[in-house]
């Protein structure tokens, strides 16, 4: 049996892969690093951008994390897919963030700046749909053949089932998680609090909604090393029975520490009370920005710090947009800013909705079909961000002992 990595020896490893993942390219550098969008906020640029209504905004909105989501009966749509950063803040950050996002993913795939250029408004074009309808499920990509990368995703993930999940995630669909690269044996003090947790209220409950009357039993557990901007923080992956032994089917849950978002919160004294808890805030964002998600998460503490616990279905997948024609990466901006759109606006009045449509409409120029302020501020993080990327390939090189 492999032995327990010490906490130690996981912090040299999961650094190391955080910092190999992004120097990868410049996408995986803004999806990544976080931080990097908010130290350019804090520095002032921030100011530049309307004050939207105060609501439960991704945070960290970009490509990676949207994707197909299911509900626990299998109903598959595309929502936010990580709330790790969820606040009560200001929907223009999201559009940014999404905006930026989309400007690396084509700079990545040799797209030209005029296809940024029709993206970008293409994008607000999609958020300000979602703004008028916001009870329509955005576009059916089905119905646009530019955007058939998205329609392929959602028919891959209509079509998955168990195994998938399990041979993708734990490489077999036998009761066990193989440990190896992406899987580490726990300490003991881990697999005791583990198997206590899902004895817990909280625990019980979620399991008892997602699988009413069953049986829940334990049957393994690993810490896994996953993502990227949350590698270093408590994540582990524990496989469950559930019901009688003859009959026994099978869930895989993901146990994920929540920290403090580095994602701006209002300071808006009409906004709504956002929990102090960090995995409370996590679970409550997610409800109100992604209910399938949302309703398949709960918080809890596990040794001492608060953690999401979330079960994995078989349809959740993430959108890898790569290679894409500039006609496609057009159409997947204006249909994803429309689910971002569509997360935002299920939580405002009408009234609201209007102002906030207005607002956005009132800033487009007569060169470009998007607020001036989004357009700037894409442009400005594109060149930070591209600069801060080299400079930590630079670093990672100069780190690196040559292979």
């Amino acid at each position: 049996m492999m032995k327990s990595v010490t906490y130690a020896a996981r912090q040299k490893t999961l650094d190391q892969s955080r910092q190999l993942k992004m120097a990868r390219s410049a996408h995986a550098y803004v999806r990544g690093n976080t931080l990097k969008f908010y130290e350019w906020l804090a520095q002032g640029a921030g100011t530049q951008l309307p004050a939207g209504p105060p609501i439960w905004i991704c945070g960290d909105c970009h490509l990676g994390n949207l994707g197909p989501v299911a509900n626990a009966q299998g109903k598959v749509e595309i929502e936010i897919r990580d709330l790790d950063q969820t606040v009560i803040g200001n929907p223009a950050h999201d559009l940014v963030r999404l905006g930026l996002s989309l400007a690396t993913a084509a700079r990545g795939s040799d797209l030209p700046g005029v296809t940024t250029a029709r993206m970008i408004e293409r994008m607000v074009a999609g958020y300000e749909s979602a703004l008028k309808a916001p009870t329509k499920n955005p576009k059916a990509a089905k119905d646009n053949k530019d955007a058939a990368p998205i329609d392929d995703v959602i028919q891959q993930a209509m079509r998955r089932r168990w195994q998938h999940l399990a041979e993708e995630r734990i490489e077999d669909v036998t009761p066990t998680i193989p440990l190896g690269r992406r899987f580490w044996a726990l300490a003991p003090e881990e697999r005791k609090a583990i198997d206590h947790l899902f004895t817990s209220p909280e625990a019980a409950g979620l399991l008892e909604s997602l699988h009413a009357g069953k049986k829940v039993r334990v049957l393994d557990a690993a810490y896994w090393m996953k993502g990227c901007s949350s590698l270093g923080r408590l994540r582990f992956a524990v496989l469950l029975g559930l019901g009688k032994k003859k009959q026994q089917t099978y869930a895989l849950i993901d146990i994920k520490e929540a920290v403090q978002a580095a994602a701006p919160a209002t300071t808006s004294k009409n906004a709504p009370t956002q929990p102090k808890d960090f995995a409370e805030r996590v679970v409550t964002g997610a409800q109100n920005l992604s209910p399938y998600l949302g309703h398949r998460m709960v918080a809890a503490h596990l040794l001492g710090k608060p953690v999401v616990i979330r079960e994995l279905m078989p349809q959740d997948l993430k959108l890898e947009l790569e290679h894409l024609t500039p006609a496609q990466a057009v159409a997947a901006a204006e249909y994803l800013a429309a689910v971002v759109g569509k997360a935002h606006a299920r939580q405002l009045t009408p009234a609201q909705r209007k102002s906030w449509h207005t607002e956005l409409e009132r800033h487009h120029t007569r060169s470009l079909d998007a607020p001036h302020w989004l357009w700037t501020a894409v442009v400005e993080n594109v060149a930070t961000h591209e600069a801060a990327y080299l400079e930590h390939c630079r670093r990672y090189a100069t780190s690196t002992p040559p292979h």
